[in-house]
Parts: structure tokens; sequence; C-alpha cells
């Protein structure tokens, strides 16, 4: 799942974008009000993270941009200003959810994981194909029921082929998922990690397989 992440103390920010990578985010960070509606007018996020207190601004001042032009993409507001009041007017500015600094990162991951889980959003509970399933909240991956271990981005490419089952994935749709556009990503990248992925299917005994359409991308389905 790709995250834009607008914060400007740099240490939190580097803090959040490490946690989050860990439980199976794409972060991409802004520092700052104006670089938040140029990068969500030109690019699209899953979900969206908003400190209030930027240089430039208040954070509800990109929500209510965002908003303006029909942007829906679920916002969580992670600020210091825990009011009743200040809650109360990020939750009527078109925030989806308001979360008070200092907070547990296990609660920022689940609270965004519930957003996304929400109808007409990306995320369910569990993705099951043949006898794989894909538990999307633990990040865990099962082969008949039995677990079986895959990095944090081979797993990020089997959730976007699961999502997608019987459909081809295009490979720089799974490159911008997995990486940020300020990271340095060698050529054959999702490459080397769909062969991974599919090495380990194969090794585990799982009933789907990884099929590569040449020059397109790729798409999962069962039969091997």
């Amino acid at each position: 799942m790709r995250l834009l992440l607008v914060e400007d103390n740099e240490r939190f920010a580097a803090l959040l974008q490490q946690g989050l990578g860990t439980a199976g985010f794409a972060v991409d960070l802004v520092t700052a009000a104006k670089e938040a509606d140029g990068a969500l007018e030109a690019g699209r996020w899953d979900i969206v993270v908003v400190d209030r207190g930027l240089p430039d601004g208040d954070g509800l001042d990109v929500l209510t941009q965002m908003r303006g032009r029909g942007d829906a993409t679920p916002v969580l507001i992670l600020t210091a200003r825990g009011s009743l009041k200040d809650r109360v007017n990020g939750l009527q500015s078109g925030a989806d959810d308001y979360l008070v600094k200092p907070f547990a990162l296990e609660e920022l991951v689940a609270r965004l994981q519930a957003l996304l889980r929400r109808p007409g959003n990306l995320l369910g509970l569990a993705l099951r194909l043949g006898n794989l399933t894909l538990d999307t909240v633990g990040r865990q991956v099962f082969v008949d029921e039995r677990p079986i271990a895959f990095s944090a981005r081979e797993i990020a490419v089997l959730e976007h082929l699961m999502r997608r089952s019987g459909r081809v994935v295009a490979k720089s749709l799974l490159e911008s998922s997995l990486y940020g556009p300020a990271q340095e990503v060698g050529s054959n990248a999702v490459e080397v990690h769909v062969h991974r992925l599919r090495r380990h299917l194969i090794e585990a005994g799982a009933s789907v397989q990884v099929h590569t359409v040449r020059g397109v991308g790729y798409m999962i389905g069962e039969g091997r």
C-alpha cells in the first residue's frame, strides 16, 4: 500500500517511514503543505497521513484542498493538537481519523488498516486463492493453513497480485507501490521480487502460479 506522509519533523518522519515500511507500506514523504498539494495533484496514494503543524500552514488546509478537488483518499490526521475542538474540527474538515501524539506505532498501523478495510477501499482482512491465504493485517502467508516466511516486499507483491487475481498487474504499478520516488530502484528490482515469490510458492506447494506477461506485467492464478 502506498502512503503519503506529510510531516516536517525529519527525525520523527524517518522513524515513521521505517516502522510503516515494516508494516507493509511504501511511504513517500513531503515536509510542507505546498509540497503535499503538488504531490497529491500529480500522483495517487492509497492513504495519506498529515501533521497539522506544518512550516507553511495547517495540515487541515491540505485536507480541505483534497476534498475540494473531489479526492476521497482516506486521510488520517496525526498531530499534537489533541483538544476536543481540534479533533472535531479535523473530522468535520473531512479527515477519516484523528490520532494524537504521542502514540504507539501499532495503533497507527491498526487505524490505517481499518481505514483501508472500509467499503470502497483496498484492504480486506484475508485474501484467498486455491490453498493460498494472505492475512493482510498480520502480514502473514499460509499454504494449506501452514505459515510460510516471505519478505515484506514479497508480501506486498503477492497482495497486489491476489487483489487482481486473473488480471494482469503492470510492472510499473508494482514498482510505484513498492518504492517511493526518492528511492533508487534497479531496473530488475520487481523481477527479483517476483522470482523469489514464485520460488517460495513452488517450494511451499501452493496451488497457484505467478505468470509473466511479457512486456506488460504479472498475473496470478490457480494451476501449476
